[in-house]
């Protein structure tokens, strides 16, 4: 395949020092920027900090020595060839010889690399996993390379890859393909779908965080989730995460669920959910949890699910399966090996997401958020909203219940937080109960009472538990 070059100007998005360094270092007269800013610039994602260049014609000493003179040098990547530079109102940026790797064992470890300077353009592209990932960018010249069709990729949204055999050494690029189809809304080379499927096997080499890694990116970048959840499905690869496979074929009720199977209501809730402005202007840690909770939400429908008579009409129903679907849920993080704080904030979710309040009152509204800790009544209404908006053809409208939940939990100022305790120790102590088991029991009496409605103040807080003779 030839070369295809194209002028574009991305100088302006790299940070002036490192411009400085690209045009002015004669070491690094053939350098190039390169990976996921190019393909990210053209996309018109112009908020990349990610910044890799790849040098050729030079030796590890020469570049090292070169790139001293620019900044602070951290040589921990060099047994692969890379060294982190970092400069004065820059970013760290990694700058990596051309280098061929070879797979010698199981496992993300298992790579020989070997550096060769002299290597062609073509040939340092055919280690990357995926054309659009292997697009050079000249800064001196304002040009695009392209040697193996990334642009025309980009342009007809494929993900393709660059080597059939270089992708097969390295497993991991089927999860990565998964969040890139699903970040970006490509659709799949048929012939990565097929290589893919002779790849399961090698799941079982994957380290446990890298797997979790990938699903995270998936769960807080994705544009069109479902594009790597089917993705999966094609390619063989749910089968490693059962709870997930147990879900497709499952029936609903074509009443209540016009768009089909479990998988399907999953696949369409979870686009709903990117789709939701409220979703999209959340941290990147707060957009994993939710969109976790999303997928996740009905997995208790593969066991619950029967079919009963009601009316004269056969019915499908899956009666308490929100609470299967936490236990599975937990399983389902538990294997990707999430953590603790992820996973208690994901559960309150699935396990509440059930709940319809037509005319909420204070109490139960206080008592959700309560229930709902470490989340909160915001999170809960954008996974109630991607349950409700993902049932096509039926049309995406809010449903009442919800609104009327966000009003009054906005005007009970606990949309975005939990009833904090009214009551505290330092106010029993002042009131001579002394520290122990007893003043445990009043301050949660205290607070049910508080929940309740009982209680709206210190004052009224104290005279309650007079009241109930807790107080000496």
């Amino acid at each position: 395949m030839m070369e295809t070059v194209q002028t574009h100007n991305f100088n302006s998005l790299l940070p002036s020092a490192l411009l400085r360094l690209l045009r002015q270092e004669t070491a690094l007269a053939e350098s190039y920027v390169v990976g996921g800013f190019v393909r990210d610039a053209l996309m018109g994602n112009h908020s990349a900090k990610d910044i890799d260049v790849e040098v050729f014609g030079v030796s590890w000493p020469q570049l090292s020595t070169a790139l001293s003179r620019w900044g602070r040098v951290d040589q921990v990547g060099k047994s692969f060839g890379t060294i982190k530079l970092t400069m004065p109102g820059c970013d760290t940026v990694d700058f990596a010889l051309p280098r061929e790797d070879s797979k010698t064992s199981p496992g993300h470890r298992g790579f020989s690399v070997h550096c060769r300077p002299k290597m062609t353009r073509r040939e340092a592209s055919a280690r990357r996993d995926f054309t659009i990932n292997a697009l050079f960018y000249d800064p001196r010249q304002r040009q695009v390379i392209d040697c193996v069709g990334g642009l025309k990729d980009l342009s007809q949204k494929r993900l393709r890859m660059v080597a059939p055999n270089a992708f097969a050494e390295d497993p991991l690029r089927v999860l990565r393909a998964a969040q890139f189809l699903s970040r970006f809304d490509f659709r799949p080379d048929p012939e990565l779908i097929r290589l893919s499927q002779k790849m399961s096997p090698s799941f079982a080499e994957l380290a446990k965080e890298r797997v979790c890694e990938e699903w995270l990116k998936w769960a807080s970048k994705s544009r069109r989730p479902s594009a790597g959840l089917r993705f999966l499905l094609q390619s063989g690869w749910i089968q490693h995460f059962p709870e997930l496979q147990a879900i497709v074929g499952v029936p609903q009720d074509p009443e209540w669920h016009p768009e089909g199977d479990v998988f399907r209501h999953i696949c369409h809730c979870c686009d709903a959910l990117a789709a939701l402005e409220d979703w999209r202007q959340k941290p990147s840690a707060d957009r994993a949890v939710y969109m976790l909770a999303v997928l996740l939400h009905d997995l208790g429908k593969a066991s619950a699910t029967a079919e009963v008579l009601r009316e004269g009409k056969r019915r499908i129903v899956a009666p308490g399966h929100e609470r299967i679907s936490v236990s599975l849920a937990e399983s389902f993080l538990q294997q990707l090996g999430a953590s603790n704080a992820l996973c208690a904030r994901v559960a309150p979710l699935v396990a509440n997401h059930m709940i319809r309040l037509r005319k909420p009152t204070d109490k139960a509204v206080r008592r959700l958020a309560h229930r709902l800790q470490p989340e909160t009544i915001e999170g809960l209404c954008l996974v109630m909203i991607a349950d409700s908006f993902g049932r096509p053809p039926k049309p995406q409208i809010l449903p009442e219940s919800i609104r009327q939940l966000q009003i009054r939990a906005t005007a009970l100022r606990l949309r975005q937080s939990a009833p904090k305790k009214i009551l505290q120790g330092r106010d029993l102590l002042r009131l001579g109960v002394p520290p122990g088991p007893a003043m445990g029991k009043i301050l949660a009496q205290a607070f049910e009472a508080q929940l309740d409605g009982k209680v709206t103040n210190l004052e009224s807080a104290i005279s309650w538990a007079r009241s109930q003779k807790l107080l000496p």
